[in-house]
């Protein structure tokens, strides 16, 4: 994982991150053929990456970290500006000629927000990790615990969130805007993506250690 620089400089690699990640939810913000839906979509992303870019100017991270943020967000834009029901997926595919994703997976419905779901589990633990660790001056192991638990939680929140915005802000256009698509477990199904991707994100990172510290261990007999 890429170091971050000192503070108060951001690298021009992240700047270049986060400027194209801009450009691209500005695109999908103008180009949406939901223009109605897409402001209260799309709107905050933008604020919140404003806060990902002072974050790491002021608090240094990893270039790795601010990509996943950035990949995260970005997914997020692509399924704000179709509104996340009518991404067209599947046209893509066949305009590919690859095979139906929905008929592959046997999806019964627009699978895209569970895939930015298991996105948000599996992208968000190495960032959240990384500012424990060197923000909070948290252990390896402990901090790899809460960022597993902390993406659970927000997830949760999230979804709470999401419901009380529809209730007040888009009351009558409410399917519409969270993405429901008539499934009663919506919510407890994004929760479980979320979970699964935070629990494959923490399986990949106790992975890349066991092997360092073998690395490591084998480095150390030879010498």
């Amino acid at each position: 994982m890429g170091d971050g620089s000192g503070a108060g400089a951001l690298p021009r690699l992240q700047l270049a991150i986060v400027a194209a990640t801009g450009i691209w939810t500005v695109y999908c913000l103008l180009t949406s053929p939901y223009p109605y839906y897409a402001p209260l979509q799309n709107g905050p992303t933008l604020a919140i990456l404003g806060g990902v870019a002072i974050w790491a100017w002021r608090r240094p991270q990893p270039t790795s970290a601010v990509a996943c943020l950035c990949a995260f967000l970005a997914l997020h834009a692509l399924g704000g500006k179709y509104i996340y029901s009518y991404v067209p997926y599947e046209r893509w595919a066949q305009d590919l000629a690859l095979p139906s994703p929905n008929r592959l997976l046997g999806l019964p419905r627009n699978s895209y927000d569970r895939l930015v779901h298991f996105a948000f589990g599996l992208l968000m633990v190495h960032p959240i990790r990384q500012a424990l660790m060197r923000q909070g001056g948290v252990g390896p192991r402990l901090s790899l615990y809460v960022a597993v638990e902390f993406v659970m939680a927000g997830s949760c929140l999230y979804e709470i969130f999401e419901w009380l915005l529809t209730v007040i802000v888009a009351t009558t256009d409410a399917d519409a805007y969270n993405g429901q698509q008539g499934d009663l477990w919506d919510s407890q199904k994004d929760m479980a993506c979320a979970s699964a991707g935070a629990i494959v994100a923490g399986a990949v990172i106790v992975a890349r250690r066991m092997a360092s510290k073998r690395a490591s261990t084998g480095s150390a007999r030879t010498d």
